[in-house]
C-alpha cells in the first residue's frame, strides 16, 4: 500500500464566493468575520439576492480541512480525506475537485440521498470573509465515514474544528483519535474559526483531550481558549495541550512554539483581496514542512508566504504551478539551509 502523510477528517462543502459591502452585512444582521450555520432555504435566499447584485467570484470544493489538504497535496504531499457528500451534482463536483489534485477520498462507494453542503462566502472591501454555511449531508458525518486502515497507516490525522457543531461528528473524532493513538499516528487539529471556540468550546476541548501533536489557531481563537490577550502567555498555556503550536497573527505573521523554542514568523506584505482560506493554507503548507523534516523556521516561512499568496487572490486555493514556484523560490532562503 502507498504511504499516506495525512488523513483529514472534515466537512465537505462547495464554496461560493461573492463580494459584498459592510452595509449588506449590517442590513442582513450578519456578524462580520464569523461562520454561522443556517438552513438551506435561508442560504438560497441570500445567494439569489447576491446573484442579482453582482458576479459569483469563484466556486470550488471547500471545507477547512479539505482546503488545507489541497495546499498540502499541491506542494507534493500524499493526502486522504474522510468526508460525506450526497449523490448529487455538487457531490460529484466536490469529489472530482479533490481527486484532480491527487487527494484520495472515502467517497467512492457513497450513494447518499440528500444535499451536499454549501458555504456562502461573503468578502468585504477590507478582504475579510464572512460565511453562512448550510451543512447538508456533511452534518451527518459519522464513524461510518472513517477509513480506519488509512488512519492507521498515516503519519498524521488532521482534525477540522468545524466538526464540533455535530455530536455524531465528535463521536467520529473520538474514534479516529483512538485509532491514531493505537497505531502511532500523530494528531494535528485546527480550531478553524473563532465561532467554534466561542460557541462550541466543549467540542474543541474534546478534540484536545489527551493532548495533540500539532495545533493551529489564530490570535482570537487563542485568546478565547486561554483567556489572555498576551500572545506569549497564550502560547505557554496552549503548549500544555499540544507539542507544537502555531498561532497565526494575520498580516503580522505567526508565532510558533514546540516546547523547546519559539519562532516569530514575520508577515508578508501583500495587497489583500480575500482572506478566505488563509489559515487553511497556512496549516497545509506548515504540515508539508513538518512531514518533510523542515526546521521550525522553514515551516513558518513557507506557511506565511503561502497564506500571503492566498489572500492576494480570490478563493481559498492556489494553482499547483504557483505553489511549486513558491516552494522553489523559498528553498534558497537561509531558513532552509541544513
Amino acid at each position: 500500500m502507498e504511504p499516506i502523510d495525512i488523513v483529514g477528517i472534515g466537512n465537505a462543502l462547495v464554496d461560493q464566493e461573492f463580494e459584498v459591502t459592510d452595509e449588506f452585512l449590517q442590513q442582513h444582521q450578519i456578524e462580520k468575520g464569523m461562520m454561522t450555520l443556517i438552513e438551506d432555504a435561508d442560504q438560497e435566499r441570500l445567494i439569489a439576492e447576491l446573484a442579482n447584485r453582482g458576479e459569483l467570484k469563484k466556486q470550488s470544493g471547500g471545507g477547512s480541512a479539505a482546503n488545507s489538504l489541497v495546499g498540502f497535496a499541491q506542494f507534493g504531499g500524499k493526502a486522504f480525506y474522510c468526508c460525506k457528500v450526497a449523490d448529487d451534482e455538487a457531490g460529484k463536483f466536490y469529489c472530482e475537485d479533490l481527486e484532480a489534485v491527487g487527494i484520495t477520498t472515502n467517497t467512492g462507494s457513497q450513494k447518499h440521498e440528500g444535499k451536499t453542503g454549501r458555504c456562502l462566502v461573503m468578502v468585504t472591501p477590507d478582504a475579510e470573509r464572512t460565511m453562512r454555511t448550510y451543512l447538508g449531508i456533511t452534518a451527518d458525518l459519522s464513524v461510518a465515514e472513517l477509513d480506519e486502515a488509512a488512519i492507521a497507516r498515516a503519519e498524521y490525522l488532521y482534525i477540522e474544528g468545524y466538526l464540533v457543531t455535530s455530536p455524531i461528528a465528535l463521536e467520529a473524532i473520538a474514534r479516529a483519535k483512538e485509532i491514531a493513538r493505537a497505531n502511532g499516528t500523530k494528531i494535528a487539529m485546527t480550531c478553524s474559526d473563532p465561532a467554534m471556540v466561542k460557541y462550541f468550546g466543549d467540542g474543541i476541548e474534546a478534540i484536545l483531550d489527551g493532548g495533540v501533536d500539532v495545533m493551529f489557531c489564530n490570535q482570537e481563537e487563542a485568546r478565547i481558549l486561554t483567556g489572555t490577550d498576551d500572545v506569549q502567555e497564550a502560547m505557554q498555556l496552549l503548549q500544555q495541550r499540544a507539542h507544537l503550536v502555531a498561532i497565526t497573527l494575520g498580516k503580522d505573521g505567526a508565532l510558533l512554539g514546540d516546547g523547546s523554542r519559539q519562532v516569530a514568523v514575520p508577515g508578508v506584505k501583500v495587497k489583500a483581496v480575500d482572506t478566505n482560506g488563509a489559515g487553511d493554507m497556512f496549516a497545509g503548507a506548515m504540515m508539508y514542512g513538518i512531514t518533510r523534516g523542515y526546521s521550525l523556521a522553514a515551516c513558518g516561512l513557507l506557511a506565511s508566504h503561502a497564506a500571503a499568496e492566498v489572500v492576494s487572490n480570490f478563493g481559498p486555493r492556489l494553482s499547483p504551478d504557483r505553489q511549486q514556484q513558491l516552494l522553489i523560490r523559498l528553498q534558497h532562503q537561509p531558513e532552509f539551509a541544513g
